[in-house]
């Protein structure tokens, strides 16, 4: 029997972050895991607006109970210079950061943390 945590990947657990409610019960399916990964279509399209603060939110949850969160989306960039700030800033959290693929978020929630 394998006792390791499990990676939640949202699109395979019915998680998707569409209002602040939806972090709540995204926070409650991941307690116990090793994390949750996130793509850019289960997020609201507020998230990707910084001034709606929605990212904050989302991430101070996660973060007050030490989840850790994988976003995946192949070009911050493309979402302007302030979210792609934003992501950079992430690149050595210890529990948020953003990938371009699946894959790397996986390596990144099974390394020892």
């Amino acid at each position: 029997m394998n006792d390791k945590p499990r990676i939640i990947i949202a699109s395979e657990s019915g998680i998707s972050i569409q209002s602040l409610d939806d972090i709540s019960d995204a926070v409650a399916k991941c307690l116990g895991s090793r994390g949750l990964i996130l793509a850019e279509a289960e997020l609201a399209r507020e998230f990707f607006e910084l001034r709606s603060r929605f990212a904050g939110e989302l991430f101070q949850k996660f973060v007050n109970y030490k989840i850790r969160l994988a976003v995946v989306l192949q070009n911050p960039d493309s979402y302007g210079e302030r979210f792609a700030e934003l992501a950079y800033e992430h690149s050595k959290h210890p529990l948020i950061r953003f990938f371009d693929t699946v894959e790397s978020a996986k390596a990144w929630l099974n390394a020892e943390g």
